[in-house]
């Protein structure tokens, strides 16, 4: 099992860890890690680790492996000199987390302007997209002005759990049309709120890693709104960083 550090702060950009297997593949299971594994339409994180003598090797990316486990796949495939239960440092590739947070939360402030089902969507550094159940496209300098108000509006977002008990009373939480929410393995659902209570801009379940406060996320350009099928629209959406 890997304890997802990133679940806890998803600003922690690095951690030391011990390595708890190897994979046939050279793939690199560590106790506790800071890398985010492809899910959801977020990509793994790629990075480093840093091994004890000194020596470091790229980190391509991150999957899940079997049961808790996430595994780190080595750029240039297997680590010379990396055994079990060796110590290590994994750092991450922050500046590509962070477009990947900005990016990931932004697609929640789009699902919360656009009043329709999701049925797709994929992250990126500076493009990502959201597929909607729509027979209409949305105004898109309507939807660019709404987007970049409720990033000005400087939205807390915060992550709390929920059982599936309580998903069930409010089916209206699941946005996507074919993608059941992960669980955990206490069986609960990871919920990520955008607002506070008494002023919620969304609330849905989510296990990616989003940044802490609307306002980080700079701002955002609607691009193509692309007609995917009758009843099926692509809305693209770049992000514009927020000056250092």
């Amino acid at each position: 099992m890997t304890r997802k550090l990133f679940l806890e702060d998803a600003y922690q950009r690095s951690c030391t860890a011990r390595v708890e297997a190897i994979t046939a593949e050279g793939g690199v299971v560590l106790d506790q890690s800071v890398f985010y594994a492809t899910g959801g339409g977020q990509p793994g994180d790629s990075g480093w680790l840093r091994l004890s003598g000194g020596a470091e090797a790229a980190i391509g990316t991150c999957i899940k492996g079997e049961g808790d486990a996430l595994v780190l796949l080595p750029a240039e495939g297997p680590i010379d000199g990396l055994r079990v239960d060796d110590s290590v440092e994994a750092v991450l590739d922050w500046d590509r987390r962070f477009a990947h947070m900005a990016m990931h939360t932004s697609l929640h402030l789009l699902c919360a302007s656009v009043d329709a089902g999701v049925t797709g969507g994929s992250i990126g550094v500076e493009k990502s997209r959201l597929d909607f159940d729509l027979e209409e496209s949305p105004d898109k300098e309507a939807l660019e002005e709404r987007l970049n108000a409720l990033i000005a509006g400087a939205h807390a977002v915060s992550a709390s759990t929920i059982t599936a008990e309580e998903l069930d009373a409010q089916p209206e939480l699941v946005r996507t049309m074919s993608v059941a929410p992960p669980r955990d393995a206490s069986g609960l659902i990871r919920v990520v709120q955008i607002g506070v209570e008494d002023d919620s801009v969304d609330f849905q379940p989510c296990g990616g890693t989003h940044v802490a406060n609307t306002s980080d996320i700079g701002r955002v350009r609607v691009g193509k709104i692309e007609k995917k099928g009758r009843q099926n629209r692509r809305i693209n959406i770049h992000w514009e960083p927020a000056a250092a």
